[in-house]
């Protein structure tokens, strides 16, 4: 027996036939107590017997294991979560084969009742008193024992039986034939972990239980008498001598014809077991997985598992389909990184997709919603945000020379550019689109941690964010789940929706027991929303998401974490918001392609993959306008280190030299090479350059006249003694 199976099996104790059996002269006894019942039972022993009933007259109370449905936002199944594989459905919806089939073999009176048959009561007590076997109970005390009493079934005991008997005839008062054949037929356990007959026709032939043919229908019919033991995978042979003795009953109750009976006699056995994942999942396996945490939170394991719940939920399997295709196609290979992806609509925090991992069946581990890893560089908007909230102007200029020393204690923070040398004094704007990292160093240190943390919250980080500097390039552990988030914030202006996974649950009654009311939080002002969405789009259009560009207005940050163990982007549009991260389960050097992954080189261009036909039939809409923040440059003071002596270079190498620095230049003569820095100063705070000009052509001295030469017709110099 494969493993599959073997997890599949569930193997009642007792059946109706073998408890039968074992009461024998029980059963005879049982005749005349169920008289007194039918009589109001007057007896004593027997009215203890039924004081402590179950409350069969409540709602319910007949009610058994019944999957939870998980459907997406466009209707598509997407799960089936259960402890009993059972799919209940109409009379109407099974094949008549079956019907009769069970009526002929378990209960041949069974429309002739009430609940309880004393004919095949004494007709059994008569076949086990001569070493024959013929079970006793009806369909209607087996339903009985299937659901209000399941916890008496294994009682072998005078009275359950009065007690099953008792609320047989009850339950007939209060329903009609079809209606407790059906009750049963949904009920009963036929091997290989199928409840009712139609898990039991798709385990066994691959179809629905109304498609099911004569034989097929007679075999179904015939495992209610022990499944385990005629489970036709296992004992095919025993299950098609079972299948003839249903045949036999069907054809002696007039069901079929004798033509029928022989074709369904001679026709082979083939099985065929539908297609169907053993978890009950049946696409977005990650997304399904926090569905259903989300789900155990809220409601019992007993609920969620056995209720029947139908849960709407807010996956769009389309985005879904795209989602995993980017993944799949920029990291296909086996060594590749594995990535995890979570797009989530802004306006109202609905998840649209989620990948958590490669393959859920070999790691269930969800790396979008329990991933917590380094989100580097990516985490700078949070800095960005709160200095722009603290008055700093994106032109604001800082420092950007490496490394950068931060005074922290009891040991100085040392932070270096991940291209090494600096690019002197930059703007925060420009320092956002080129992730300087010794600029946001200096800048958190300026604003303090712990205001970044809190900010980090407000925007819908939930991971606790301790505050020390280093947060502000991303030295804490984050989800993308949280990311998203926390992104789609800017994107609507300033206003936070938390995540939405679940809009909707009906309990098996029809009854809505949950409902989504997505409520909006006002997290940042809408200024400062619109200050750093116009930082944010530079990362995209001139920065290190230049592979994130899709032609529409959106905006993002990318992000890598030390020693390549992470690459991130998140970027959103004002539709919606989407994180990528790449790396690998346990962490280590990120390689794609035999190169070191980088957010900008990496997860962006998963991210354009995923977000250009996602957004395909979306408008290009622009971000919320609003005005400008009140800056107040006067109140930050981040020193700034020295700027490089230049002196005696060119002009074109000091500018090199000096950029970002800003520098004025102040032009004499000189007898230097034109161009050569001559001196270098500093005037309110500016650098002031002295260079050369060259000479100056009102001061070139004239050259003095070469003396004169004799010639010819001179007279010959005379010598002195």
């Amino acid at each position: 027996m494969s493993s599959r199976r073997a997890r599949l099996r569930r193997s009642p104790k007792h059946t109706a036939s073998t408890i039968a059996l074992r009461v024998g002269a029980v059963i005879l006894s049982a005749v005349l107590m169920l008289t007194v019942v039918g009589a109001v039972s007057a007896s004593a022993l027997v009215q203890s017997w039924l004081k402590d009933l179950p409350d069969y007259k409540a709602k319910g109370a007949f009610d058994v294991a019944k999957a939870t449905l998980i459907y997406s936002a466009d209707g598509k199944l997407l799960a089936r979560l259960y402890l009993e594989n059972r799919e209940s459905v109409p009379l109407e919806n099974v094949s008549p084969y079956v019907t009769k089939g069970i009526v002929a073999v378990e209960d041949e009176r069974f429309y002739q009742h009430k609940g309880v048959d004393p004919v095949g009561l004494l007709r059994a007590a008569v076949r086990t008193l001569s070493g024959n076997t013929q079970g006793a109970s009806t369909i209607t005390q087996q339903y009985i024992r299937n659901t209000i009493l399941l916890d008496e079934r294994t009682d072998i005991t005078l009275e359950r039986k009065i007690r099953e008997a008792y609320l047989a005839l009850e339950l007939e008062k209060r329903y009609n034939k079809h209606d407790i054949l059906e009750f049963y037929l949904n009920t009963i356990y036929l091997g290989e972990g199928s409840y009712g007959v139609e898990s039991a026709a798709r385990t066994y032939f691959g179809k629905s239980a109304k498609d099911l043919s004569l034989p097929e229908g007679a075999l179904i019919a015939g495992l209610a008498q022990s499944p385990s033991r005629l489970d036709p995978y296992d004992n095919p042979k025993g299950a098609v001598v079972r299948r003839g003795e249903v045949l036999g009953r069907m054809l002696a109750n007039d069901y079929i014809t004798q033509k029928e009976y022989d074709a369904a006699m001679a026709a082979k056995l083939k099985l065929k077991r539908s297609a169907q994942p053993l978890d009950g999942i049946y696409r977005a396996p990650y997304f399904v997985a926090h569905v259903k945490k989300q789900l155990q939170a809220q409601f019992s394991p007993a609920v969620v598992f056995k209720g029947g719940l139908t849960v709407q939920t807010t996956l769009d399997t389309r985005l879904q389909g795209l989602a995993e295709a980017a993944v799949k196609k920029r990291l296909s290979k086996s060594s590749d990184p594995v990535a995890a992806l979570v797009s989530i609509d802004p306006r109202d925090g609905y998840v649209k997709a989620l990948v958590g991992g490669r393959d859920y069946h070999k790691n269930k581990f969800n790396l979008a919603t329990q991933g917590k890893r380094q989100p580097g560089s990516s985490f700078k908007t949070f800095v960005l945000v709160t200095a722009l909230e603290q008055g700093m102007p994106p032109t604001y200029r800082i420092d950007s020379s490496s490394p950068a020393v931060i005074p922290t204690k009891p040991k100085a923070w040392i932070v270096d550019n991940s291209e090494g040398s600096g690019r002197g004094m930059m703007s925060l704007s420009s320092a956002t689109h080129l992730s300087v990292n010794t600029v946001f160093a200096r800048v958190a240190w300026e604003i303090g941690a712990k205001n970044i943390a809190k900010t980090a919250k407000r925007m819908g980080i939930t991971t606790a964010i301790p505050s020390y500097p280093s947060i502000a390039l991303g030295a804490t552990n984050v989800t993308p789940f949280e990311m998203a988030s926390a992104f789609g914030t800017l994107a609507t202006g300033g206003v936070h929706y938390a995540p939405v996974t679940i809009t909707k649950v009906v309990d098996r009654n029809g009854k809505t027991i949950l409902q989504a009311k997505p409520r909006g939080t006002r997290a940042l002002k809408p200024e400062i929303a619109h200050a750093a969405n116009d930082v944010l789009t530079g990362v995209i259009t001139n920065g290190t998401a230049g592979r994130a560009n899709i032609g529409r207005h959106a905006a993002g940050k990318t992000g890598t974490s030390q020693k390549n163990r992470d690459a991130w982007f998140v970027g959103y549009t004002p539709q919606l918001v989407t994180a990528v991260w790449v790396g690998y389960a346990k962490e280590r050097t990120v390689i794609v392609n035999g190169s070191r992954a980088f957010g900008g080189t990496t997860a962006a261009p998963i991210w354009a993959a995923f977000m250009k036909p996602a957004l395909a039939n979306q408008p290009n809409l622009d971000f919320p306008k609003a005005g400008q923040p009140k800056y107040n440059t006067s109140k930050f003071h981040i020193p700034a280190s020295r700027p490089p002596r230049v002196t005696g270079m060119s002009l074109s190498a000091a500018d090199r030299k000096l950029r970002g620095y800003g520098f004025k230049v102040e032009y004499v003569w000189s007898s230097k090479p034109k161009g050569t820095v001559l001196s270098q100063s500093s005037s309110n705070g500016r650098i002031v350059l002295t260079v050369s000009k060259g000479k100056d052509p009102t001061k070139v001295q004239k050259p003095r006249p070469k003396p004169s030469t004799p010639t010819s017709s001179s007279p010959p110099a005379t010598s002195t003694p």
